[in-house]
């Protein structure tokens, strides 16, 4: 493990100072994020967002080390109902755009709930894969999601379609099948899902079906890391999940006549994703396990860089993240382990993290720290990099 001074003072610094507010500060009680501005009878208006401020220091072997203080979201969100069983939501985000976007749209959807057990969901909105990308930003324990929750990765993110959600046998069993335009940013060292309504101009293009089942034997376990309250009720969940992808042919930039241009960024052909979860919640600890699987074939089928060889490559995420609520409702101990394989990689990239997470109104107003350590980074051998986050959260 490696270290410099100045970063192992931070981390000091936060820890420390985050226990001794721990011990001074009262909890307060919880509020469901958002403020509901008008109400008459079934139709209402909500607004509210969230704030999360963020330092990232890094720290690579054998190269200069650098740190950024930036927005990592700055996302406010509107939503309401004029009829009885509509719900519209829509969020934009202004801490992250990019190809001169200005903001860009995260949740953008139309709900309808007049069946029982059941809502059918149409527009902007996560497909039904992975338990840790569908678990928000604001309720994870690391300050990062990991590999298995990563867009960039193999993970889908939000896209344009239609949703069906439902539950069975007093929410029990929970299911989502989903049916979305999707596009992939083609990159040799990512398999990076990206939503249609922010697309850039090199965006393959294609279609994503798939679907999600969950079981959760004590009751009902929502999407939401860690165990504030110290529950004294077990609660488990483990899911399966499965999605495939297949590029319409509509936008291949950097492929002619077959032939790859050598950029470094290969035009993706089809995907088939796999999910394994679970999660455990109990007496104020916490366990979340994923395992993901993914089989990508690029347009060029010889090409090889990156994650991808001879035009393939089968790429493996798996993490185990847990947490322990040192004090309930205040004061958080996490860690976490990760791992990524594909064909073209020389060994296995992992990530071990540890942190801490300062509670003051539950998720709507923390402080988070995590010292990630990095070895043989992109399946490179003996590329390490040391990563220090640090993240100040308002929901409101």
């Amino acid at each position: 493990m490696r270290m410099k001074k100045s970063s192992k003072w931070l981390l000091t610094g936060i820890f420390g100072g985050a226990l001794i507010l721990s011990t001074v500060v009262a909890p307060s009680a919880a509020r469901a994020s958002g403020i509901t501005v008008y109400q008459n009878g079934e139709k209402f208006v909500k607004i509210g967002g969230r704030i999360q401020l963020q330092y990232h220091y890094k720290d690579p072997d054998g190269g200069t080390s650098t740190d950024d203080v930036f927005f990592r979201r700055l996302r406010p969100f509107i939503e309401g109902s004029v009829y009885k069983d509509w719900f519209g939501k829509f969020q934009w985000d202004m801490g992250k755009a990019s190809d001169g976007n200005e903001i860009e749209i995260k949740d953008a959807y139309i709900e309808y709930t007049g069946f029982k057990g059941v809502k059918v969901r149409l527009g902007n909105t996560y497909f039904r894969f992975s338990r840790e990308a569908l678990t928000s930003s604001k309720k994870q324990q690391l300050v990062e999601r990991t590999f298995v929750g990563d867009h960039n990765y193999g993970s889908p993110d939000r896209n344009a379609g239609v949703a069906v959600l439902g539950t069975l046998m007093d929410k029990k069993i929970e299911y989502g099948i989903s049916v979305a335009a999707s596009d992939i940013d083609p990159d040799q060292n990512k398999l990076d899902f990206d939503s249609p309504v922010n697309k850039n101009s090199d965006f393959n293009q294609g279609w994503m079906y798939g679907g999600r089942v969950s079981y959760h034997p004590f009751g009902f376990l929502g999407l939401s890391q860690g165990d504030l309250s110290r529950s004294e009720e077990l609660k488990a969940t483990v899911s399966v999940a499965a999605f495939g992808w297949n590029n319409d042919g509509d936008n291949n930039t950097y492929t002619t006549g077959g032939i790859d241009d050598g950029s470094g960024k290969p035009d993706v052909d089809n995907v088939t994703g796999f999910e394994m979860s679970g999660a455990l919640r109990y007496m104020g600890a916490s366990i979340d396990a994923e395992y993901n699987i993914f089989n990508a074939d690029t347009v060029d089928n010889t090409f090889t860089g990156g994650i991808y060889k001879n035009g393939t490559t089968e790429l493996t995420n798996y993490s185990v993240e847990g947490g322990y609520m040192l004090l309930p409702e205040r004061l958080e101990a996490v860690a976490g382990f990760q791992s990524q394989d594909a064909d073209n990689y020389a060994t296995q990239w992992t990530r071990t993290s540890f942190g801490a997470n300062l509670f003051f109104h539950k998720h709507d107003i923390k402080v988070q720290a995590t010292y990630r350590i990095g070895k043989n980074l992109k399946g490179v051998d003996n590329s390490d990099e040391d990563e220090v986050f640090v993240q100040a959260q308002y929901v409101f």
